[in-house]
């Protein structure tokens, strides 16, 4: 193959593993019922008139299955911390001790695992429709290439290694989903 077609087909295949990844941590936010310090990622704290990422500011641990800490490196960040939280829409009431913030969170009715399970859907379909968009733009540029003096057969080999690439990030995507379903449905 030529070397413009190598770099559309690498070009896609690093988009596409990108297109993975966010999938991976926008999963990763989604609670299966245990308390995972990553639920509270994309939470900023008012530190001192800047946003600032909640990590930044304070010490968050798992106290157990069912409870985050949240220890604040400064005594007067516990109120912008809750605040924080609170209009982060999570779903978790703060508990502050005047130390320390709790988080408890509720066991997941089954109503709540399956709108769960909907938001894993939806976000895996948005993964789906990133790789889909990134493999058109690839197969865009494979055909540019063509116009521009690629052999046909050359293209058609491109376009099929475009597909076949596109396939196994696809099901990469569907495994994804099937693990944080089951992990979610798991009582």
């Amino acid at each position: 193959m030529s070397e413009a077609l190598d770099m559309i087909i690498e070009d896609a295949t690093q988009q596409m593993k990108k297109a993975i990844s966010h999938l991976e941590s926008e999963l990763a936010k989604i609670r299966a019922g245990k308390a995972n310090p990553v639920i509270l990622d994309g939470i900023y704290v008012d530190y001192y008139g800047a946003p600032t990422p909640l990590q930044q500011v304070a010490n968050v641990t798992v106290a157990d299955a069912r409870t985050l800490s949240i220890q604040p490196w400064e005594k007067q960040m516990l109120s912008p911390i809750e605040k924080a939280i609170i209009a982060s829409n999570i779903g978790l009431n703060p508990q502050n001790d005047g130390n320390i913030i709790r988080l408890f969170l509720p066991p997941l009715t089954e109503e709540r695992r399956k709108e769960l399970v909907k938001r894993v859907n939806n976000e895996g379909e948005h993964a789906k429709v990133a790789i889909r968009n990134i493999r058109r733009v690839a197969i865009e540029d494979i055909k540019k290439e063509q116009k521009d003096g690629l052999s046909e057969d050359v293209a058609k080999d491109g376009e099929a290694h475009v597909q076949t690439v596109t396939d196994k990030h696809i099901a990469i995507i569907d495994q994804h989903c099937k693990d944080k379903d089951k992990e979610i449905m798991t009582i």
